[in-house]
């Protein structure tokens, strides 16, 4: 089973569109989709966060009281809307390289709009994980009804009378903290694999809407899913992501020949194993922020270096780990200073060193016939804003 909703919107000019895709825990795949679109006035666009829960979430995540954040939350971001439209019409210019992309420790598969859109404006076909590992903040599934039990659907889910769906209801799952006396590794560690795994899922799914078969979408949509058959350049595919989502990069990466190659933001090493590296055979970008990083964490990146593979690394000056999410464009300066959501750099000017950048190394190594290439002086750090590997100082004792 699967669940789908699709969005899309003119952003500078250009047309692009989201879809989210959802199915069951245990061998569903939830995402949202990216894709180029033709124009469309009636489209609505969707809510950026798309359920009170998520607030919820992120209560829990921050460790905050509920009810008190979510309605700091609805005031701070309940009205902001995704720059894209709902169930547009996708745009076929030939076939689209494909990015899997999973999101970072608390967050969910909305939350890095800035960077799937732009890729996918500029051709890509992008699909933003949300992960069931217990690392999201909140996500939901579906399951069969008991006959005692009625579960009230996100309002966002449809669900159509008389169709299977009407057996199902809609589970929430929250961020699972670390317990008291619990050791981190093994958790992060297991989440990671099933990370990846989903992230595979996900590309497996759109491999088969590619290739024309039918999907089980619990989401009501009005989509024209048959429209993407033969849409995506099966040789051409990455995966990306942020923090958690970095090690979430590696660990896909050595799992799946398939990703040509990764962009990992501002990665979290922790999860991985040293013994997996030798595995991961593909080309890797390491893009870092400036105030997040240290020694222990950049070794483990080094680990990775190669003379035979290109491993490439650059820090982004006056950003902070925060500043690759949506939420650094959403809040004033002083809230986004608090919060620690916003550097010393123009958040604009640093989405945009990083997505111009991912650009130019997937157009490297994906053998894209674009003019990204006019930014590969930013995958060596040749840019003011940018600093050529890392800000920190690493013995070489310690790689």
């Amino acid at each position: 089973r699967c669940e789908i909703e699709a969005v899309c919107m003119p952003r500078i000019g250009i047309n692009l569109y989201l879809i989210l895709f959802h199915d069951s825990l245990n061998h569903g795949s939830f995402f949202r989709l990216y894709y180029p679109c033709h124009q469309t006035e009636k489209a609505e666009k969707p809510e950026w966060i798309p359920n009170r829960e998520y607030f919820n979430g992120l209560a829990d995540f921050m460790k905050i009281n509920r009810s008190l954040s979510e309605r700091i939350f609805n005031y701070l971001f309940g009205s902001f809307k995704i720059p894209a439209y709902l169930d547009a019409p996708f745009k076929s210019t030939g076939k689209c390289p494909l990015v899997i992309f999973s999101h970072g420790l608390g967050a969910f598969r909305t939350l890095y709009s800035a960077i799937c859109a732009e890729l996918a404006s500029q051709g890509f076909i992008v699909a933003s994980v949300e992960h069931r590992d217990e690392s999201a903040s909140a996500t939901f599934y579906f399951h069969q009804k008991s006959d005692s039990s009625a579960a009230a659907a996100p309002e966002s889910v449809l669900m159509s009378s008389g169709s299977a769906r009407d057996n199902l209801e809609v589970q929430w799952m929250y961020y699972r903290s670390l317990q008291r006396g619990e050791a981190e590794f093994p958790l992060r560690n297991k989440q990671v694999k099933q990370r990846a795994d989903e992230c595979i899922l996900a590309l497996d799914k759109l491999i088969e809407i590619n290739s024309g078969i039918a999907v089980n979408n619990v989401l009501q949509t009005q989509f024209d899913w048959t429209s993407l058959e033969n849409s995506i350049d099966l040789c051409r595919i990455a995966v990306m992501g942020h923090s958690f989502g970095g090690a979430t990069v590696i660990e896909a990466l050595a799992k799946e020949v398939k990703f040509k190659c990764g962009v990992a933001l501002d990665s979290w090493m922790f999860p991985l194993v040293d013994e997996m590296f030798p595995q991961v055979k593909q080309p890797i970008f390491f893009i870092n922020s400036e105030k997040f990083q240290w020694a222990a964490n950049i070794s483990r990146m080094k680990k990775l270096d190669s003379t035979e593979i290109q491993r490439k690394m650059i820090t982004i000056r006056g950003t902070v780990h925060q500043s690759f999410p949506d939420f650094t464009f959403l809040t004033g300066h002083c809230i986004g200073k608090l919060m620690k959501l916003k550097g010393e750099i123009n958040p604009e000017l640093a989405i945009d060193l990083c997505n111009k950048a991912t650009l130019a190394f997937l157009q490297r190594h994906l053998g894209l016939e674009k003019n990204f290439n006019q930014w590969d002086h930013l995958i060596d750090g040749e840019d003011e804003n940018l600093i050529p590997g890392t800000n920190i100082n690493v013995p070489r004792a310690s790689i």
